[in-house]
């Protein structure tokens, strides 16, 4: 994904289980894409977005974010952090081959594919606007709604 590329034509997994076409989301948005339901990077990364959850919504913006879990565990986490966005299923992995943040990463010298933490921001036409790659939670989402100013109106 580059600067001006439209939001790809893929589909994720809503969280009752109905296919959500990305080009139907409401522009702009911010897609933001984490490892995994309940782990405490991804917790605290969700429960940052959600308490900037009106914030986003008063600058007319959308979020949603995105991992390979499924519906009934997003709904745990949803449950158990109380989280505001909403969470989508990628559950064959092809909107993560989409964005680019299916790659091999390494944990105690084991190599693995798994997503990289990563998050878009897309403009009103629904073209990015700006990204994030191998993001580091603290603050990161104030930064993206800083961002939000930059956008053309």
């Amino acid at each position: 994904m580059q600067a001006g590329d439209p939001v790809p034509d893929v589909t994720l997994t809503d969280r009752t289980g109905a296919p959500l076409a990305l080009r139907t989301l409401g522009f702009p948005a911010v897609l933001w894409f984490y490892p995994r339901d309940d782990t405490s990077g991804c917790a605290r990364e969700a429960q940052d977005f959600s308490a900037l959850h009106e914030d986003f919504a008063a600058a007319g913006v959308s979020l949603l974010g995105v991992s390979r879990d499924d519906v009934a565990s997003h709904a745990r986490f949803i449950a158990k952090h109380a989280l505001v966005p909403p969470l989508a299923s990628d559950l064959d992995g092809s909107v993560c081959e989409a964005f680019g943040v299916w790659v091999e990463k390494s944990m105690y010298g084991r190599k693995f594919m798994g997503i990289e933490r990563a998050t878009f921001l897309f403009d009103r036409d629904g073209r990015l606007a700006r990204q994030w790659r191998k993001v580091r939670v603290p603050g990161h989402a104030v930064d993206v709604l800083k961002s939000v100013d930059d956008l053309p109106k």
